[in-house]
């Protein structure tokens, strides 16, 4: 990934609807975008720890490396204190209240991640609409190619609630499937519990709501399905930025057979 372009489309096979979407899982902030964030450097890397989805992105890969039919993958190779692609880029953004919307001002403790008035539409422009718009260009393909797209988010939550949580007070399963009502049909939601049985239990949009789909598509186009997975950390890595574990490779066998049984149906 170069600066210019820094998220990657990793093809799958031609007649694959799936794409697995990963936008947490990097670690890496530019160095002019370093300049404007006013933790020092130890905080920055602590904030990172709890921030980051360590280890998501090698776990799709290890999935789609395993499965009958390779699904796509789209990459994020920055880190979401760059920008974080997944929020809505205004006034519809619940977490904006906590300062974490598009560009976040806080951490997840709280303290001040960027200079008060700090001006968002440079990132915006640099880094979150060319993000929305190859993502929504990916999902087109899809469409195009298969005439369904079934969007996949692979995420991590701590196994402890952090300060910045606004649905907290609910359970935190192994695995939470995040659901939206349009695009979260109940076969895809089947597949998906089915898939991650042997986990200790799911739960639906607990400690984490809803998925990912592009504006383009959202609320509007039945052809495009997405569904969240969020598995809790302490079951596959050391929290809060440590090494990954053999519950990985568990979990990406899960992650296949979750992309087989969406390809089987």
């Amino acid at each position: 990934m170069s600066a210019a372009t820094p998220f990657q489309l990793l093809a799958g096979a031609a007649g694959s609807p799936v794409l697995l979407h990963v936008p947490h899982s990097s670690r890496t902030v530019p160095e002019q975008v370093r300049g404007g964030i006013v933790l020092d450097d130890a905080s920055l890397a602590a904030e990172l720890d709890h921030i980051t989805d360590s280890h998501t992105a090698e776990l799709a890969a290890m999935a789609a490396e395993s499965c009958g039919t390779a699904p796509w993958r789209f990459v994020n190779g920055l880190s979401r204190l760059v920008v974080d692609p997944e929020r809505f880029p205004d006034d519809r953004e619940e977490m904006t209240a906590v300062g974490m919307g598009a560009v976040y001002t806080h951490t997840t403790h709280g303290a001040r991640l960027r200079a008060p008035g700090s001006d968002p539409r440079p990132l915006l422009d640099r880094y979150f609409h060319p993000y929305a718009r190859a993502m929504t260009a990916a999902v087109d393909e899809r469409l195009a190619a298969t005439g369904r797209a079934v969007v996949i988010d692979v995420h991590s939550y701590p196994t402890a609630a952090l300060p910045y949580e606004l649905h907290a007070a609910g359970p935190r399963p192994p695995v939470c499937l995040g659901t939206d009502g349009f695009h979260t049909p109940a076969e895809l939601l089947s597949v998906a519990r089915e898939a991650f049985a042997g986990f200790g239990g799911t739960a639906l949009d607990s400690p984490f709501p809803g998925t990912y789909v592009p504006l383009k598509h959202y609320g509007s186009d039945r052809r495009v399905s997405a569904l969240m997975i969020e598995v809790r950390r302490d079951v596959y890595m050391t929290e809060p930025g440590g090494p990954a574990g053999p519950g990985l490779t568990a979990l990406a066998s899960a992650l296949a057979r979750l992309v087989d049984g969406l390809h089987a149906r």
